[in-house]
């Protein structure tokens, strides 16, 4: 598959502050790449750098291989062929929906003009409603006209900055996945950025963590939530609890909570010596939990998560977080069980 964006140790700076450094990811053409992170990680500061917004300290960006910034050739936002939607959609209140849709596509003659609006107004579901005015809509038709819009011209590459934010969380995920068949369809291929992991893994097909300016893993949402590479995008992506482990085999640690098999690629320092110690990573689903008077671990906390409980248990003075249907009382005793998986190591 041909690479649509290629960035190579892109550096960028603010006055003296480096918020990115060098830093790389190739894009392929149809992907959809969610940029994920806490806020001030510079996942803003990276599209404004591909869309032309923001010069280069160092490294290069390539578009449909053809260089269009390399800190000294850099190529004007409004020759790249990159479309942009902002978290306010940044609609024309005096324009209709179809004129705010032809906006960017003026060298048409009116004919084309009107086949390619009415062309995404179907795309976007919204096939009668090209008369009415942006405040005559709801958020998430709104949001399906910024992308018609964006769409209209047939752009290279589609960056949207924290997309779902106004989104009602009730409409939020209906939403995200017509969306994300929309731009499927018309194979778009698109970067956006969210500090929502629900939204990453929803609507992306690979997903970048970043924290302090650089890519600590990119690669699809199951691998970078069963692989970590690191502790921050382990507890990123939906946390959980750490136990000492010391090593007994290639793969085998002795935990508080028995013998414990460790992914070997996922183990830190995987040839070390017998005897070796490091933390286990567990998920709350990993353990599990039964009432039992005569258990020797304690429930310290307790949240009513809708479709689950989260608890805080106390395991030989470990603090771990575990997930259950069972509802327990705070104080009671349990037995928990290591429910059979490949942990991690840090």
């Amino acid at each position: 598959m041909s690479r649509t964006l290629a960035i190579k140790d892109l550096t960028c700076q603010y006055e003296d502050l480096t918020v990115l450094e060098s830093l790389s990811l190739t894009v392929k053409q149809g992907e959809i790449v969610c940029l994920l992170g806490a806020s001030g990680c510079g996942k803003t500061t990276l599209l404004k750098a591909i869309s032309g917004l923001l010069p280069l300290a160092k490294g290069h960006i390539e578009l449909n291989g053809t260089v269009i910034d390399d800190g000294e050739y850099w190529l004007p936002p409004e020759q790249r062929n990159i479309g942009m939607i902002f978290q306010d959609y940044a609609l024309f209140p005096h324009l209709t929906v179809a004129e705010n849709i032809s906006f960017g596509i003026q060298h048409l003659d009116k004919y084309a003009q009107k086949e390619r609006v009415a062309e995404m107004l179907t795309m976007v579901h919204l096939q009668n409603l090209g008369d009415r005015y942006p405040h005559q809509l709801s958020g998430g038709q709104q949001q399906r006209v910024a992308i018609a819009r964006s769409l209209a011209y047939k752009p290279d590459l589609l960056l949207l900055d924290e997309p779902f934010s106004n989104i009602d969380t009730q409409v939020r995920h209906q939403l995200i996945s017509q969306i994300r068949a929309i731009f499927k369809q018309a194979g778009v291929t698109a970067i956006f950025v969210t500090h929502s992991r629900e939204e990453a893994f929803a609507f992306s097909d690979k997903m970048a963590v970043m924290n302090k300016g650089v890519i600590e893993q990119f690669g699809t949402a199951s691998e970078l939530y069963h692989n970590p590479s690191s502790r921050f995008v382990a507890n990123f992506l939906g946390g959980g609890s750490y136990l000492p482990g010391l090593k007994v085999e290639l793969d085998r640690y002795q935990t508080c909570l028995g013998i414990v098999s460790v992914a070997p690629k996922n183990q830190h320092g995987g040839r070390g010596e017998h005897g070796e110690l490091v933390d286990i990573f567990f998920r709350p689903q990993h353990l599990q939990l039964f009432a039992n008077p005569k258990g020797l671990t304690e429930v310290l906390e307790r949240q009513f998560m809708g479709d689950h409980f989260r608890y805080v248990i106390d395991v030989e003075g470990h603090k771990l977080i575990s997930s259950s249907l069972e509802q327990l009382e705070i104080g009671s005793r349990v037995d928990v069980i290591l429910i059979a998986t490949q942990q991690l190591a840090f």
